[in-house]
């Protein structure tokens, strides 16, 4: 099972750099295609930890001036 996170940046946010890194230090990798990064759970997940792990992402990117979409699969 994996979670797709897409991002949508702002000029006046953080750089591309820095989000990245704060995904990655979350256990995100960034992916080429329809998304931008992936989360992989290793194991079926409940939609308690998903959104859980949505809640943990918009933590992590408060601040950032960047929209996001999660699409768990």
């Amino acid at each position: 099972m994996k979670t797709y996170l897409t991002v949508w940046f702002n000029t006046n946010g953080e750089k591309t750099s820095e989000v990245t890194s704060r995904l990655m230090s979350m256990g995100f990798r960034p992916v080429k295609g329809k998304h931008d990064y992936a989360y992989d759970w290793q194991k079926n997940a409940s939609v308690d930890e998903a959104i859980s792990l949505a809640d943990q992402v918009h933590s992590t990117l408060r601040g950032c001036n960047v929209t996001f979409k999660l699409e768990t699969a």
